[in-house]
């Protein structure tokens, strides 16, 4: 689950990452009160799942509260790369010497975390690693130990920070290693972290992902979800335990276990090529049981899809018995009534 920024940031204040005040609001008005209680320069930031926001307009920077008033009245609403601004971060301005960034994030391909660091912050940090590879340093980072004194200290020094920040750096950063360990997060990412001119370390900006594996030790972890932009399908699949995904297509899949479903994809909307350029409209893996009770959530879940004109049911018999999967499909069909046929 990827946060929005001031989930973030209030994750980080959580930990005790430094982090300068902010206000969430959904109206001009609100946007103009959050000002008026922060005094002085604020930001004005569109809180959306994506980057670009500041090219798009959607950050500004307000000199007094009728500015951040209509700065937020051009923001909300606003279209970002397809999301819609339905709130702003009014945030405290900052005086800024130096723009640094720092991530660390799940390595699944080496089985530990990767932390990455750069002096060089502020920019969009694919756009560095490609003109400027030498300028982001790599350490990785052991999963039992996470960011300790030790290991913050080799990722400053791997990023060049000078003998004299460094201390507070090491400090910082093992601040958000605790976010990343005790929130089980996959990814936590500040860009920029910045320096004062009073040589105070600050997070400005902060992108957070959690996994969704973990919500059953992180109860608060709901609060965090936004419920206007969940799909209501998978909402509902969720409540039922169903590993589900919803597609852009017209045909149905349900089958058990992970892979088989996939494959399937694959050939449906191969198949579908020459049909019309027909396309699967979801992945649901049922997993190893095909009780009636769970073929008739997994089919009312695919019906509901107003996309959906057939659906395919392919399963492996070597994990659920063929005769019971036919069997829960036709106990479905009578539990479902009326609401199985379009």
């Amino acid at each position: 689950m990827d946060l929005f920024e001031y989930q973030a940031r209030d994750l980080f204040a959580k930990h005790g990452v430094p982090v300068l005040k902010g206000i969430v609001a959904t109206t001009p008005e609100e946007a103009k009160a959050a000002a008026e209680e922060i005094g002085g320069l604020t930001v004005i930031k569109a809180q959306v799942k994506t980057g670009g926001r500041g090219k798009a307009g959607g950050v500004k920077l307000a000199k007094n509260p009728d500015e951040a008033y209509e700065y937020a009245q051009q923001i909300l609403d606003m279209d970002i790369k397809g999301h819609t601004v339905h709130r702003v971060l009014v945030a405290q301005g900052a005086d800024i010497a130096e723009e640094y960034y720092f991530s660390i994030l799940l390595d699944r391909a080496n089985r530990s975390y990767l932390a990455m660091c750069s002096v060089e912050g502020g920019m969009e940090i694919e756009q560095l690693a490609a003109e400027r590879p030498e300028a982001l340093a790599k350490v990785e980072v052991d999963p039992l130990v996470g960011i300790d004194s030790a290991k913050a200290q080799e990722i400053v020094e791997a990023a060049g920070f000078s003998a004299e920040l460094q201390p507070k750096v090491v400090e910082v950063l093992v601040k958000l290693g605790d976010v990343f360990k005790k929130e089980d997060a996959t990814l936590v990412e500040v860009n920029p972290l910045v320096q004062t001119p009073e040589g105070d370390i600050l997070a400005l900006d902060g992108k957070v992902s959690l996994d969704d594996n973990a919500e059953f030790r992180q109860p608060d972890h709901v609060a965090l979800v936004d419920k206007s932009a969940e799909n209501p399908l998978e909402a509902k699949a969720k409540q039922h335990d169903l590993n589900y995904v919803k597609l852009d297509g017209e045909v149905g899949v349900v089958g058990n276990g992970a892979g088989l479903v996939m494959s399937t994809l694959d050939v449906v909307a191969y198949a579908g090529e020459k049909h019309g350029n027909v396309k699967p409209a979801n992945f649901l893996d049922i997993g190893g049981g095909a009780s009636a009770e769970v073929m008739a959530a997994g089919l009312e879940i695919i019906l509901g899809d107003e996309q959906v004109k057939s659906v395919f049911v392919n399963v492996f018999g070597g994990i659920t018995s063929c005769d019971a999967v036919a069997e829960g499909i036709v106990k479905a069909l009578e539990i479902l009534g009326d609401s199985a046929t379009k």
